[in-house]
């Protein structure tokens, strides 16, 4: 994965470039984000997307992991306190829509679709990886080898809709069609790999790697998938100041270095 240039998508899906000189500025919240004074921001992430979102391991009620910690800190930047609010990832966009959080900051992705009925502060570029059992025993190497096999993605996800695509093209060639499992949730994805209800597992490629790492004796990482998609950070449309302060802090995160 490779930092963007960030934007902020919005109806239009225009491009801002960052500021000159951004700058954490907490005292003054009052003055620029006047509706956010005295707010706790609800942050919505399932917790269980490593290492994106997930629960510490020395105490299980708080979140750690990239999106976790780079939302603490852009918040943090404009002194507005943040709570975390678990749910399963294909809930919480309605749940962001419906305004039962404020955003979902947890490896979404942007896509035209989604923006119809999110708005979306990008930041990051993401890249598909297929995880597969130890050896990669089917030998997979391209989304043409997923012809005919039992493949899972979670619900919801660009993932389901590229597996969907891909199924396509394989009928389109006279091959049996992808069996698309869609999981609920990460670790039943992961458990539908472990216990050979499928043959892979379609999903973020960091995520991919890192339970690879962390079982190594049960994962492989198979392929990579290069589709140009942006991870984003989504708030409901009528939440204008809300957006600027995620972009305002993410800008001021990259100009001090952090």
């Amino acid at each position: 994965m490779h930092f963007a240039r960030l934007c902020l998508c919005v109806l239009a899906i225009a491009l801002l470039t960052a500021p000159a000189r951004a700058a954490c500025e907490p005292e003054k919240l009052a003055a620029k984000y006047p509706s956010l004074k005295g707010v706790t921001v609800k942050v919505g992430q399932d917790g269980e997307s490593p290492p994106f979102s997930t629960r510490d391991p020395k105490d299980f009620s708080k979140l750690v992991g990239l999106d976790a910690d780079l939302a603490r800190a852009v918040f943090g930047c404009a002194g507005i306190p943040v709570t975390f609010v678990t749910g399963s990832w294909s809930g919480l966009i309605p749940a962001t829509m419906a305004g039962q959080i404020d955003v979902m900051w947890d490896t979404l992705l942007y896509t035209p679709e989604r923006a119809k009925r999110l708005d979306f502060v990008v930041y990051m570029g993401a890249v598909t990886g297929v995880m597969v059992a130890k050896g990669n025993p089917r030998k997979l190497a391209s989304l043409e080898d997923l012809c005919g096999l039992k493949v899972t993605a979670g619900l919801g996800t660009t993932q389901e809709v590229q597996l969907r695509e891909a199924s396509t093209v394989c009928k389109s060639a006279g091959k049996a069609a992808i069996d698309i499992l869609t999981a609920p949730d990460i670790p039943s994805g992961i458990r539908l790999v472990q216990n050979g209800r499928a043959d892979a597992f379609s999903t973020n490629k960091a995520l991919v790697g890192a339970m690879a790492e962390k079982m190594p004796g049960v994962f492989d990482f198979a392929f990579e998938i290069q589709t140009g998609a942006k991870i984003a950070a989504g708030v409901a449309k009528n939440r204008p100041e809300l957006r600027q302060v995620i972009l305002d802090g993410l800008n001021a995160l990259t100009a001090d270095g952090r």
